[in-house]
């Protein structure tokens, strides 16, 4: 019997952590579901590229993101240590790592456009998401420099800064797709190529305002050598890329296993990968919720791992697990009532909306699983623990999900409900994994408080 009396001394705390961090991921997902939205009313064909396009994108976006992620903990941990210097030593270091990050990132996209022709995908849509995607790949290094920033800012606890820049991005972003998109004010139509140049656009501001905000901010005064260039250190280097590539590589197993889906989608054709590219929108939407959970959960674990307070520790986990559990109860019963409904949002076409509503479904099953294992792999990530739960989901997905989905999909006759059931389960046996894992951690933390 769980005793909500326990938990409720840690709910008001780790709410105020993560409820900017939340609206700052629906903040940056939204730029993308804006992308949609307004794509999408050019037509499936430009949704469909689009939805091909961040197969690339996201992929090595959120691999850069993930790297980033190490910056948190270490900040947090130093914060708990009362050691400012060692703050400002991550953050500088964390820095000249997203630079040098998002510029060989950009190569890298730039070289995997011809891919796109090698994936037995329908030609219109290859051709328009490479001119695409080519503008989004510089994108990456304002993007990954601000994430940087962000997480260095989150490990003080100052969650609210990154939510309000980014709910300005959003902002700026809607009203550059209005008139690069549609061609407004003098400016000529440019479809999907106008969405792109938007989110450029609205990710060089986010990179400007909030390096601005670290430079002349009080709070941040004391750690302003963080923004120097120079003094850095190998070992300082190493404990980062320790934390921060083994996450970019979760995001890589996990992001790597929608977008291959998303690949199996487009072998059924333009309708159900455009309908395939609407319920993911909506996936990401609800996770995004819980993702700020999951960075509160880092937030709070390292710090209480730098005070030693192991007890602590373990109630503020549980106690984020449960709120997790509460989002997205209320997540799948709206999916599963608004199943035809939400791909109106997107598009008009009847034949995608057919195919996009079970698919829904499916994501409304899925969100307790999604909810529980996303939270439990910021509070692993909390104890700098990042390769055995790297290790779990891509077993979870590659060696079972994805193969499921294709059997299901292509050989049982499921079609494109197939592949998502595989995704579905992928999702569940990594939430089981992480919490044996996150489980074992802390009985270990125990044995060592009694010794």
């Amino acid at each position: 019997m769980i005793s909500l009396e326990r938990y409720r001394p840690h709910i008001k705390q780790s709410w105020k952590l993560a409820y900017p961090v939340m609206l700052s991921q629906l903040s940056h997902v939204m730029v993308g579901v804006t992308d949609s939205i307004m794509v999408g009313h050019v037509g499936a064909t430009s949704l469909a590229a689009s939805s091909l396009a961040n197969v690339i994108f996201n992929l090595l976006m959120l691999f850069g993101i993930g790297v980033s992620y190490a910056i948190t903990p270490l900040v947090a941990t130093a914060d708990g240590e009362n050691d400012p210097t060692k703050v400002s030593d991550v953050l500088r270091h964390g820095l000249f790592i997203a630079f040098i990050n998002g510029l060989v990132l950009i190569v890298v996209v730039l070289l995997c456009r011809p891919l796109l022709y090698y994936i037995d995908q329908p030609e219109e849509v290859v051709q328009l998401a490479i001119p695409y995607l080519s503008i989004l790949a510089f994108s990456l290094l304002p993007l990954l420099i601000f994430q940087s920033c962000r997480q260095f800012a989150e490990g003080l606890s100052n969650t609210r800064i990154a939510m309000i820049i980014m709910l300005g991005s959003v902002v700026l972003n809607v009203l550059l797709n209005y008139i690069l998109i549609y061609g407004h004010i003098g400016f000529p139509a440019l479809g999907l190529n106008g969405a792109g140049w938007g989110s450029l656009t609205s990710r060089i501001m986010m990179m400007f305002a909030i390096l601005g905000y670290i430079y002349f901010g009080k709070q941040f005064s004391i750690y302003r050598a963080g923004l120097a260039i120079g003094n850095y250190s190998t070992k300082l280097f190493k404990r980062i890329l320790n934390i921060g590539i083994p996450a970019g590589m979760q995001f890589i197993f996990e992001v790597a296993a929608f977008d291959f889906s998303a690949i199996m989608m487009g072998w059924l054709g333009t309708n159900a990968l455009a309908a395939h590219q609407i319920a993911i929108n909506l996936a990401t939407i609800s996770y995004m919720t819980t993702s700020g959970l999951a960075s509160a959960a880092t937030i709070r674990v390292s710090n209480e791992l730098g005070k030693r307070d192991f007890k602590k520790l373990k109630d503020v986990a549980y106690t984020l697990i449960l709120l997790a559990l509460a989002f997205m109860t209320l997540w799948a019963i709206i999916f599963i009532v608004g199943r035809n409904v939400l791909p109106t949002i997107y598009i008009d076409n009847v034949d995608v909306i057919s195919i996009a509503a079970p698919l829904i479904v499916i994501a409304g099953f899925f969100q307790l699983s999604d909810g529980v294992q996303v939270v439990f792999i910021g509070a692993l990530r909390g104890l700098q623990d990042v390769k055995m739960p790297t290790v779990f989901i891509f077993f979870a997905y590659w060696i079972i999900g994805l193969p499921l989905g294709y059997y299901l999909g292509f050989k049982a006759g499921f079609g494109s409900v197939g592949i998502w059931y595989g995704l579905l389960t992928g999702l569940t046996v990594t939430a089981i994994a992480m919490f044996i894992r996150f489980r074992r951690l802390l009985g270990k933390l125990a044995i060592t408080t009694a010794v």
